[in-house]
């Protein structure tokens, strides 16, 4: 498995290896002894979530959930690509209100753990998207939270223009990065 810390180094890209033949391939997508060991995520996974997106220009986020139901997820691309994106929303981390992104394909084959505290949100980048992802906590809708797509106080660098973008009626409606100041500390 190949780990790669990103810029805001508690966000890991990870490459699983995949074994392929005249057959097809065969990959171990995970195992929590390797990704302890070899990525330092310790934390059970305890959700499932499968999304479909039909359409480029889907985009999902940017969300989290508060404490006690904060999420880690553990995101990888089964079919398609997307352009996924985590924000730092720790109050008091030295890479608050930053992000970093990282295309997922099903061909790149690469995986994204972004930890509890973050904003998470993808684009995607074909048409007929299925993304596959962990959490280390189930899914509390009193516990939701989002932030507009493309807030100019994060500054996102999407890989499409605003009239562009398909997004869901809460969504489109989502506050500023102002109104999450104090959702999780450092």
């Amino acid at each position: 498995m190949k780990v790669e810390r990103l810029a805001i180094p508690d966000v890991i890209l990870i490459t699983p290896p995949r074994f392929g033949d005249a057959r097809g391939f065969f990959s171990e997508t995970y195992n929590y002894p390797r990704i302890a060991a070899e990525a330092g995520i310790e934390l059970p996974f305890v959700q499932d979530n499968h999304s479909f997106s039909k359409e480029r220009g889907v985009v999902r986020g940017l969300h989290c959930q508060l404490d006690p139901h904060a999420q880690g997820k553990l995101l990888r691309v089964s079919k398609g690509a997307i352009y996924d994106v985590a924000v730092d929303a720790r109050t008091g981390s030295p890479t608050y209100g930053k992000w970093v992104g990282a295309e997922l394909s099903a061909d790149n084959w690469q995986q994204l753990w972004i930890p509890p505290g973050f904003l998470h949100g993808f684009c995607t980048l074909t048409d007929d998207v299925e993304v596959l992802y962990k959490c280390t906590d189930v899914w509390d809708k009193a516990s939701e939270r989002a932030v507009i797509w493309n807030c100019p106080e994060i500054g996102v660098d999407w890989p499409i223009k605003p009239e562009e973008a398909i997004l869901s009626d809460k969504d489109a409606q989502a506050p500023h990065f102002s109104a999450a100041t104090g959702w999780f500390q450092y």
